[in-house]
């Protein structure tokens, strides 16, 4: 429910209002003071506060100025109310930071509209803070490894400088993370973050992505569109997967590189922009450029600072951690927000070389709770088949059981998948029983769908 604080000396006043705005289906409280209206900010959180100037214990601006100094969460907004305004007292008010200015007698429309944009303003100044807030703890860098020390420590090195940034890395090793974490420690942090997947356009519409259009020059498409480029002015632009970039769309970006300017197709003036540019590919430009795919020019515009993500077979210390993480995350997301996991669950994951990277893992932790709703705790027979499988085929076992144990787990694992997943169809080919099946496999830590 939205709230809202009246603050003004005259009980009739005050009554009324309360009344309006209970009508309106909002929480309503008053007070007649300016000291009751700082305590009562301090002890609960206003979305909106009607504020009276003249009050019998301090001037209404004081309270004002006061209250602007909350930090942004609490911070209610503030429509102030007089009877005697004046318009140095209205932009006075207004520098001090109140939505908006009330004159007495007041009036209902009037009152009811700006107390419903104030509400409207104050839910938006919040969303935005929980997006920041999101935004800022999605850009974290988890792990204890050398690799993610070293990109942590690059990244505040290098973030606060307007240098362009190149990042190299396998599909799914977190090329992505690591261009949020540049934005969201750099200067431009307060800024808009844009990303264009280079990948995902087809050919004959990047330029028109990248530098938008005018005056309907894209047939079927709206008027105008701002393009990327334009959209991350005063912030950052993040080209995903530049290597696949066309050499004509190169060239064109290079030049906006250059002259931080652009001419939107179908427009007759240059748009200038204050963009930094951060790009992210999974292919060796060097190559590309050797076999003409790519500009050698482009690459040294681009290449200004190089990141290296490290694939996650070459940092596996950091699995637990980031296991743990997931946990977390999807627990809150899907209700469950004490979900465990086991050492040899853990120790399993270590194995698996993971040629899907941090996406991979991110995609399997999932998995494994919408499977099984029930557990609190995942084991190693809940992890998937594949995971299984490549374990097992590592092949450095110390003792003839834990060999033996890890071919029989494969020769089951692959019976299912011959199969299709049909657990009875398995069990007769195995020349077991069905229930003995089950018992072979939870001994051997392979992971089963278990009944909700």
């Amino acid at each position: 429910m939205n709230h809202v604080l009246i603050v003004d000396d005259e009980a009739e006043i005050r009554r009324s209002l309360e009344e309006i705005l209970r009508e309106e289906g909002y929480a309503v409280a008053s007070v007649g003071t300016a000291a009751e209206a700082v305590a009562e900010t301090r002890d609960a959180v206003y979305d909106v506060l009607l504020l009276d100037i003249w009050l019998p214990d301090r001037d209404g601006l004081e309270v004002l100025a006061e209250l602007s100094t909350l930090d942004a969460e609490s911070r209610p907004e503030i429509i102030v109310i007089s009877g005697h305004a004046t318009i140095e007292t209205a932009v006075r008010a207004t520098k001090l930071g109140a939505f908006d200015f009330l004159e007495k007698p007041l009036t209902l429309d009037r009152t009811l509209i700006l107390v419903k944009n104030a509400m409207e303003a104050r839910r938006l100044r919040s969303e935005n803070l929980e997006f920041r807030r999101q935004l800022s703890q999605g850009a974290r860098i988890t792990g204890q490894s050398i690799q993610a020390r070293a990109l942590r420590q690059q990244i505040t090195l290098m973030a606060p400088t307007n240098g362009r940034v190149l990042i190299y890395g396998e599909s799914g090793s977190g090329k992505e993370l690591i261009a949020r974490a540049i934005h969201a420690e750099s200067l431009r942090k307060d800024r808009v973050f844009v990303e264009l997947n280079c990948a995902a356009i087809p050919e004959d519409f990047i330029e028109s992505e990248l530098f938008g259009y005018r005056h309907g020059a894209v047939p079927g498409g709206p008027p105008e569109k701002r393009g990327t480029f334009e959209r991350a002015n005063g912030g950052t632009l993040f080209l995903d997967e530049v290597g696949d970039m066309s050499l004509k769309t190169q060239s064109k970006v290079l030049r906006a590189l250059d002259e931080q300017r652009f001419v939107p197709v179908g427009a007759a003036q240059p748009i200038s922009v204050d963009t930094r540019v951060i790009a992210a590919t999974n292919k060796d430009l060097e190559e590309e450029i050797a076999r003409g795919n790519f500009r050698e020019d482009f690459f040294y515009r681009l290449n200004v600072i190089p990141f290296y993500v490290p694939p996650l077979r070459d940092r596996r210390e950091d699995i637990p951690l980031l296991v743990r993480e997931f946990l977390r995350g999807f627990g809150r997301e899907y209700g469950r927000p004490r979900i465990e996991i086991s050492d040899e669950a853990i120790e399993l994951l270590r194995q698996y070389h993971w040629p899907g990277n941090v996406r991979e893992l991110r995609n399997v932790i999932e998995r494994v709770l919408i499977l099984n709703p029930q557990a609190q705790r995942i084991e190693r027979r809940h992890l998937p088949m594949l995971v299984h499988r490549a374990a097992a085929r590592g092949g450095d076992f110390d003792t003839l059981q834990k060999a033996r144990e890890a071919y029989e787990r494969e020769y089951i694992l692959r019976k299912i998948d011959d199969c299709n997943g049909n657990m009875s169809r398995a069990a007769e080919t195995l020349g077991l029983e069905r229930s003995h099946l089950y018992r072979k496999m939870k001994a051997l830590g392979i992971g089963i769908r278990e009944p909700s």
